[in-house]
């Protein structure tokens, strides 16, 4: 099994943004239905050729576990696979399992996907010490997590939105949280290991969010199909390049099926094409 490095995760981080001048993820979301047909629902084989895809132009990508864990066994092999193949061909790899547990649970959950990937997803309302386990993966392995703080879907107002007896809303305060958790993890270029999930499809949050967490790199999904667009998260990337990532999944994966024409050349043309784009939102 591939081991991360012990260099501070978002020291690696910024250190690739500069050299690759991107600050794209590209989700790996599949699902058998929408795969092209020559992989014949080969789980590995779409996601490697996606991965020798994108790699030019993507600093990372997320698979999300989900959809490998509904193909059972074989699915979850798949996964690990695909981690390893993504970080042999120089991208970081952000877990998106959005684990959230008690203190023993979460422990299992921190060495199930650490070192396994550079980065793990980590859903923080369960309260401190359902993250100290992957807190402590961060010191030891040199890991990064992303915390979910403003979830990019609709319904995320229904528990998030809510207002404390403060006037916060209820994420604001999970923000909070978030940065006292990343003081001690703060890397040489200013970052810090624990990140936080912000969804682009809510541009004021966004702003908000910056604000908040001065020095944790912001996880921007909801790019492409969901919606959002870059010029609407150019405000996360005001502690630098390197402080935002924007995630894009089916919108690359599946581009073949809108323009036709080659499934990797689709997907590499546009995750050349976003990349561009957010990078010229964030000023660069």
């Amino acid at each position: 099994m591939a081991t991360v490095a012990v260099t501070h995760f978002s020291d690696r981080l910024a250190d690739a943004v500069e050299r690759k001048s991107s600050q794209l993820v590209v989700g790996i979301d599949p699902v058998v239905e929408q795969m092209p047909a020559e992989v014949d629902g080969d789980l590995f084989a779409f996601c490697s050729g996606i991965v020798d895809a994108i790699a030019p132009h993507a600093v990372a990508v997320k698979p999300q576990s989900a959809f490998f864990e509904a193909h059972g066994a074989d699915g979850v092999r798949a996964f690990a696979q695909v981690c390893e193949y993504a970080r042999a061909a120089g991208l970081i790899v952000i877990a998106d399992a959005k684990r959230g547990d008690i203190g023993s649970t979460a422990r299992a959950y921190a060495e199930a996907f650490i070192p396994l990937a550079d980065a793990v997803t980590v859903n923080p309302y369960l309260g401190g010490d359902s993250v100290e386990p992957f807190l402590e993966a961060c010191r030891r392995e040199g890991a990064g997590i992303f915390c979910l703080v403003k979830t990019s879907n609709p319904g995320s107002a229904d528990v998030q939105d809510v207002a404390l007896a403060d006037g916060r809303k209820l994420w604001q305060h999970v923000a909070g949280l978030v940065r006292d958790w990343g003081e001690e993890l703060i890397g040489d270029r200013g970052l810090s290991a624990v990140g936080a999930v912000v969804g682009a499809t809510f541009p004021r949050e966004v702003a908000e969010a910056r604000e908040l967490l001065p020095r944790s790199v912001l996880l921007l999904p909801g790019i492409g199909a969901q919606g959002g667009t870059p010029a609407d998260v150019a405000a996360a990337f005001a502690a630098g390049p390197a402080s935002a990532l924007v995630s894009a999944s089916r919108s690359v994966i599946y581009a073949y099926r809108e323009g036709g024409g080659d499934w990797q050349s689709a997907a590499g043309a546009e995750a050349k094409r976003l990349a561009r784009e957010v990078w010229s939102a964030s000023g660069r």
